[in-house]
């Protein structure tokens, strides 16, 4: 009896990943979309990060953190989008437990870097704007570079142990997800049975870190906004103010939709919703981040043009006008 127990108990070997359940002629409109967006967001976070690398002007804290951010945004998306455009072509939409888990664990781990970077900017630019004479001995080489390796290393470190708990959970079947991406709440529903310890410990976690994040930058930005409101020059509160709110519209972007989910698992979103909320944080954040922090933002436009050639044709043209 223990013996036939454990084995249906370890029977699940690989999930069926739903996706988008529809007739292939949508199944194909949605590849199109989604490669189309997959695409545009390779391109201009890739942009970004080659901008901040190749012009030295950009060689400052706040480009190197939005430059790494930038490469965070292309692993994010890599973590989903690919495993969904082939999901979308298979007619089995078959993942295996350990990939399935894998995905969970980098996608989430990735996530949760990123609400880390938008803390570390948030700080930079408390620091720049609140603190400018202080500013250059606080935010030495030596701090950048280790809230670098924070931002990138935070999220791998601390998802092990949701990740572990989650996959150590018993599986006997059913193995349907009606999901795009191996989410921990649907993975948690299919599990045999009901471990309150680990979604009191999955949901703990979620709240703290994100609703603590979220408070931190909250409170960073309305610390620079009211420094911002005294500084006596217009131009500077305009430039101040056009940095700022590229930010803080990443910032609503990702953790609005974020916390709908996964602050309160138990709240039981329909699949729909579920779907569409992902949507928002994995897709179609990191494929607008790149428009939201480059076209308010002159320094970065100039680097853009003169790192892919634009800005030396730009004069050419116009010194042949003028020539002529």
């Amino acid at each position: 009896m223990n013996v036939s127990k454990k084995e249906n108990i370890n029977s699940i070997t690989y999930f069926l990943l739903l996706g988008f359940p529809s007739s292939p002629e949508r199944q194909l409109l949605y590849f199109g979309l989604f490669s189309v967006a997959y695409t545009l967001t390779l391109m201009g976070n890739t942009a970004i990060a080659c901008a901040v690398w190749g012009d030295r002007r950009l060689h400052t804290p706040m480009y190197i953190f939005l430059g790494n951010f930038s490469l965070l945004e292309i692993c994010y998306i890599t973590t989903t989008v690919p495993n969904l455009l082939a999901n979308l072509l298979s007619t089995t939409k078959s993942i295996s437990f350990v990939s399935c888990f894998a995905q969970f664990y980098f996608f989430f781990s990735f996530g949760c870097d990123e609400g880390l970077y938008l803390c570390i900017m948030a700080f930079d630019r408390y620091l720049a704007i609140c603190r400018p004479l202080h500013y250059p001995c606080i935010m030495t080489r030596q701090l950048c570079t280790g809230l670098v390796a924070l931002g990138w290393s935070s999220g791998l470190i601390l998802f092990i142990t949701p990740v572990a708990l989650i996959s150590k959970l018993p599986y006997c079947g059913p193995n349907i997800i009606n999901h795009f991406v191996c989410d921990p709440v649907p993975l948690m529903m299919l599990s045999c049975s009901e471990d309150a310890i680990t979604q009191v410990i999955y949901s703990t976690f979620n709240a703290i870190f994100m609703i603590g994040t979220f408070l931190f930058i909250l409170y960073s930005y309305a610390l620079v906004i009211c420094a911002v409101v005294q500084m006596p020059s217009a131009a500077s509160k305009r430039k101040a103010f056009s940095t700022c709110a590229s930010h803080l519209a990443v910032v609503f972007l990702f953790f609005g939709s974020v916390m709908v989910m996964y602050v309160s698992p138990g709240s039981r979103h329909p699949v729909e919703v579920q779907k569409i909320v992902a949507l928002l944080y994995s897709v179609i954040t990191p494929l607008l981040n790149p428009l939201i922090y480059s076209l308010r933002n002159k320094e970065m436009k100039a680097a853009l043009r003169k790192v892919f050639g634009t800005e030396n044709l730009f004069i050419k043209h116009k010194s042949e006008i003028v020539a002529s």
